[in-house]
C-alpha cells in the first residue's frame, strides 16, 4: 500500500531503499510527481511498481516488509489475509521483520446508526482549496466485519459541488490478528499500541505487530 509516498518518502530520505507496490494506478501516478520533486539521490531510492499484494512476485527478499496505514484492512476475507501472508513470507529474507500497523475496532463506531449523519467542523479541503462541511455516515455489516464508511464533502455555500469519498475497512480484533498470523506461519515478536513503543491495553486505538516467519 505505498499510495502516494506519504511513508515512503521519508524514509527514503533517511538513506534506505524502498521497494513499493500499490494497486492505485493514480496513487502510483502521484507518486511519480512527488518523487520528481525529490533530490536524485531520493528518486534513485525508491522503486514503485502496480501490484496486488495478494499476488505479487518480486523475484527478491527483504530484511523488513511493511503494510502501514491499514492497508490491511482492505484484506476483506480469510482467502485475501492468507494469500496476502503467503506473499509477505515469500518476500522476506531469513530473519526478516513484517510490520503492520491496524486500527483498534472501536466499539462506538461499530454501533453507530446506519443512514445517520455525523458531522465534523468545517475546515478547509487541501486540494479543494476551500472551506468544506463534513460528515461521515457509518454501517457495520458484522457478519463480514467490514465497516462502510461514506465522507461527505460540501463547500460551504455551495452544495451542489459537494462530493462523497467511500471507505470499507475490514475490522480485525487484537486476538484475532495474533490468531491469523500464528496459522499463516508467523511469530509475533511484540505488539505495542501506538506508534511510540506504548503497549497495546484498552485505551489504544492502533496495534502495531511486529513478526517473523516461524523457523
Amino acid at each position: 500500500g505505498v499510495g502516494n509516498g506519504r511513508i515512503a518518502l521519508p524514509i527514503a530520505r533517511h538513506g534506505v531503499a524502498v521497494t513499493g507496490i500499490d494497486h492505485s494506478t493514480a496513487m502510483l501516478a502521484d507518486l511519480r510527481e512527488r518523487l520528481a520533486a525529490e533530490p536524485s539521490d531520493v528518486r534513485t531510492r525508491v522503486r514503485a511498481r502496480r501490484g496486488d499484494m495478494r499476488r505479487v512476485r518480486l523475484g527478491r527478499r527483504f530484511p523488513l516488509v511493511i503494510c502501514p496505514f491499514n492497508a490491511a484492512q482492505h484484506l476483506y476475507t480469510r482467502v485475501d489475509v492468507e494469500r496476502f501472508f503467503a506473499r509477505v513470507a515469500a518476500h522476506l529474507a531469513p530473519r526478516g521483520l513484517f510490520v503492520a500497523d491496524l486500527t483498534v475496532p472501536s466499539l462506538v463506531d461499530l454501533m453507530r446508526k446506519p443512514g445517520r449523519a455525523y458531522p465534523a467542523p468545517r475546515f478547509r479541503h487541501p486540494t479543494a482549496g476551500e472551506v468544506v462541511s463534513y460528515r461521515e455516515r457509518y454501517d457495520y455489516d458484522c457478519v463480514r466485519q467490514i465497516m462502510f464508511v461514506t465522507s461527505e464533502f460540501e463547500p460551504v455555500g455551495h452544495a451542489e459541488r459537494g462530493w462523497v469519498v467511500p471507505l470499507a475497512h475490514r475490522q480485525f480484533f487484537p486476538r484475532e490478528w495474533e490468531a491469523l498470523l500464528h496459522y499463516a506461519g508467523f511469530v509475533v515478536e511484540r505488539v505495542e499500541g501506538d506508534f511510540h513503543g506504548g503497549p497495546l491495553d484498552r485505551t489504544s486505538d492502533v496495534m502495531v505487530w511486529y513478526a517473523r516467519r516461524r523457523g
